[in-house]
């Protein structure tokens, strides 16, 4: 019993970094095009990343049955806490150097390290059907997808005054922001839910597939806690370093992310990066602009981060279910 506890105060732990360090991607474009305050785009992030997560379970039931084979007993214990620390370091690291990064990439990077130190065996077709291809075609479906918005957003309203475009795109982006936290509540904290659901079925608590609501309320609140919180240094990049954002280029990023995710989320029930799918998406907007206004070498360590994030945070998971394995099993 007292192991599901701490595995399971990890996971909500590991939840409130996802929500500091992943608040950037709702918030950042509206927050950098002053169509959102900080504080009062943080508030409606949190609310809608609360509602979002109620939204659906099929991602949940990807992670908890589609990346790992669950494990048993104490080592099955064991093997989750290794995968949630390992999560939640690469979250801290790259929050500190505000790198926006994936926490469900540093999730699933953990689980599949600790699995492997532990002897577990992971569903490979799983980790390429479900991660390895949607980390890979969604960035670029957010890239295209940006671009292509953009471009017809100019010619829908190529004959407008420019100042009140502006205006108006910069009220819009209310809209389009409130849909990205909604679309983040939906992928993120399902995610945990999963973790949790897991845990409690190796403890016996619980049989099948389905989340309790004590599980979901939980994931959710502590995800909008952390959400409200704040992740200035990764926001400081999304809004500002990548590229400078107007409010219809901030509109066009974030409804072409926000459908993105929705889709992934009910068609495919996969867990997706809702950085990497803004990140690019803002790249593709501004694009449109001219090739050079996006700072490329910003987003080429942007890219090369998503890349080392699961070994990385395999790597230390499998280190961590060491440690465990030496000092408790």
């Amino acid at each position: 019993m007292a192991a599901l506890i701490v595995v399971i105060g990890v996971a909500f732990f590991f939840t409130y970094t996802n929500g500091f360090h992943d608040s950037a991607n709702a918030i950042a474009t509206s927050v950098s095009t002053r169509a959102l305050t900080p504080r009062a785009a943080l508030a409606m992030a949190a609310v809608m990343n609360l509602a979002g997560a109620f939204l659906g379970s099929g991602v949940a039931k990807t992670v908890s049955e589609g990346i790992i084979e669950t494990p048993t007993g104490s080592k099955g214990m064991a093997i989750l806490f290794a995968a949630l620390v390992g999560a939640i370091a690469w979250n801290l690291v790259t929050w500190y150097f505000g790198l926006p990064s994936s926490s469900s990439h540093a999730l699933f990077g953990g689980m599949v390290g600790a699995a492997l130190a532990g002897g577990t065996d992971v569903v490979w077709h799983g980790v390429v059907e479900k991660i390895i291809i949607p980390m890979i075609v969604s960035p670029v479906v957010g890239l295209v997808g940006g671009f292509l918005v953009m471009l017809a957003i100019l010619w829908i309203f190529r004959r407008t005054n420019p100042h009140k475009a502006k205006r108006n795109f910069r009220v819009a982006q209310t809209a389009s922001a409130a849909a990205m936290a909604l679309a983040h509540g939906l992928q993120d904290a399902q995610k945990t839910m999963g973790i949790v659901v897991m845990a409690l079925t190796i403890s016996g608590h619980q049989s099948g597939t389905g989340i309790p609501i004590w599980v979901k309320i939980s994931c959710a609140m502590m995800l909008s806690l952390g959400t409200y919180a704040g992740g200035w240094r990764i926001m400081r990049t999304l809004g500002r370093k990548i590229i400078e954002l107007d409010p219809p280029q901030g509109f066009a990023a974030e409804a072409t992310a926000s459908a993105v995710m929705y889709v992934t989320s009910f068609v495919y029930a996969a867990p997706i990066s809702t950085t990497h799918v803004i990140t690019s998406a803002i790249m593709g907007v501004g694009a449109t602009k001219r090739v050079r206004a996006v700072r490329w070498g910003v987003a080429k360590n942007i890219v090369m981060g998503w890349f080392i994030t699961m070994p990385a945070a395999a790597i230390v998971a499998a280190a961590m279910f060491g440690i465990v394995n030496l000092i408790v099993l």
